[in-house]
């Protein structure tokens, strides 16, 4: 897949000459959450549409209802902020990975793809995450309601704050340990627990695994030292 977006000093022209547009100038877009990797949407963009979305640096598509641009957001205020773009390798569809403010459908939902093949046909249902890290976010919601008989992660939400910081402190001493062994396996095993004990937490606070990549997103291109520096000068 060809990634990047163009610099305004840079020709679109070639640009464009390598996307296979249909009868009607058009070409597929899809728009996939930055963050957690999840399918917004499907929309089209003609060469005008395009164009706008490398310059402006956010979702431009075209309205095949309206027959003229439509920039996503601009009357709902839900704006997609472009991070890069990608073409296929038949040149026949778009792929743009954006940060996306609000909802991305128009009916207030996160994703346009939130039906499920069942045995009664088309059914709502919860939309699944991109990422396996949001993913197993979601899972851990949904134990939250489970049996602590029969869930390890009700019965660490059921017996409070304190149980589950304490489970924290002790997989980071593991990690910590097996790190100074240098042996692969153990670090990895040791990571893995205290990543699924920190998702417990922020699933204890009402939190979710998207908040702390939304803040990591923030952080991006601030220096370490000037963000610790910031920190500091808050508290």
């Amino acid at each position: 897949m060809n990634t990047g977006i163009p610099s305004p000093q840079q020709s679109f022209s070639s640009f464009l000459e390598s996307v296979r547009w249909n009868s009607e100038g058009l070409v597929p877009a899809i728009a996939q959450d930055a963050f957690s990797g999840q399918v917004l949407m499907l929309a089209w963009m003609n060469d005008e549409a395009l164009l706008a979305t490398l310059r402006e640096k956010r979702g431009v598509y075209w309205s095949r209802s309206r027959n003229s641009l439509w920039r996503k957001g601009e009357t709902s205020g839900h704006i997609q902020h472009l991070v890069d773009l990608g073409l296929d390798c038949d040149g026949d569809t778009l792929l743009l990975r954006v940060l996306q403010k609000g909802a991305a459908c128009h009916t207030g939902a996160d994703t346009c793809f939130f039906q499920r093949a069942g045995e009664n046909g088309w059914q709502p249902a919860q939309p699944l995450g991109g990422s396996f890290l949001d993913i197993l976010q979601e899972t851990i919601h949904q134990r939250r309601q489970a049996d602590p008989g029969h869930s390890y992660v009700a019965r660490l939400l059921h017996d409070g704050q304190d149980r589950i910081l304490k489970k924290i402190g002790e997989e980071a001493t593991e990690f910590v340990l097996s790190c100074k062994n240098f042996d692969r396996k153990p670090i990895v095993s040791e990571a893995a627990d205290l990543l699924f004990h920190l998702l417990v937490a922020l699933e204890e606070r009402n939190l979710h695994i998207r908040d702390v990549l939304a803040e990591l997103g923030r952080r991006e291109g601030v220096s370490g030292l000037a963000e610790k520096a910031s920190r500091a000068g808050r508290t």
